[in-house]
């Protein structure tokens, strides 16, 4: 489906004519039409979120699949740099007996995270701050697809020019915030837990040396995307 086509599917005839001006803008056709579909549900998004990919949804996917495989009780979940609140909301949506929390260093974003749960009809809670400073207790599993464009990145300008690059760059070759989060996720971790990141599609072998430091008896594991591209690092010790 072309952008202009999905336009005609998603707005009314009354504002096609100003959204195909935005379009030619340079706008994205999500921004336009103001929600997209992930994992089944409807969320919105503006220029305060990035837009959800597919890939999140795997990620998504996978981790569900990993839990459910490998626990069997009421979880804990914290989504770290939640955005538009898409991964907190699916997995909350998936597994409805699990206490989801979600975190983000952004009040736009988190107002949009907040509106999208209430659309939802999904009960997270929700806490501005920087990663784990609001965060006390401990947790089963941390979930987040952080900030990983390298500063010096080639970037489509689409991208570049409309979604906010709070949550698109990190310092460290990318790296950053998977080392901020690794080097602080024990003191917030049960006995058991996964971590499950999103990553860089050339970024698997530094994110798997940093997490060996600071988790060398873990088992990491690499997963590669449907297009065949190294996207997810999970971290676990389960029983």
């Amino acid at each position: 489906m072309t952008d202009i086509d999905y336009l005609k599917r998603y707005l009314p005839s009354s504002k096609l004519e100003e959204a195909l001006k935005r379009l030619e803008d340079g706008e994205p056709v999500q921004y336009i039409v103001g929600e997209v579909d992930f994992c089944g549900i409807k969320i919105k998004v503006n220029k305060n979120v990035l837009i959800p990919r597919f890939e999140t949804e795997e990620l998504v996917f996978k981790t569900i699949n990993y839990l459910k495989q490998n626990f069997k009780k009421e979880l804990k979940i914290v989504d770290l740099g939640t955005g538009s609140g898409c991964i907190a909301i699916a997995l909350k949506q998936k597994m409805p007996n699990s206490l989801i929390s979600a975190v983000d260093i952004s009040e736009d974003a988190l107002s949009v995270a907040l509106e999208n749960a209430k659309n939802n009809n999904t009960d997270i809670t929700f806490y501005l701050g920087d990663l784990f400073e609001p965060l006390t207790g401990k947790y089963d599993c941390i979930i987040s697809n952080p900030p990983y464009i390298s500063l010096d990145e080639e970037v489509m300008s689409i991208v570049k020019n409309n979604e906010p690059h709070l949550a698109l760059y990190a310092n460290n070759k990318g790296l950053e915030y998977y080392e901020i989060i690794l080097k602080n996720a024990p003191t917030y971790l049960s006995d058991t837990y996964l971590i499950a990141f999103e990553i860089g599609m050339n970024q698997a072998d530094d994110i798997k040396k940093i997490a060996r430091e600071y988790f060398p008896k873990s088992k990491i594991v690499v997963e590669k995307d449907l297009q065949d591209r190294d996207r997810f690092v999970f971290i676990a010790n389960s029983k």
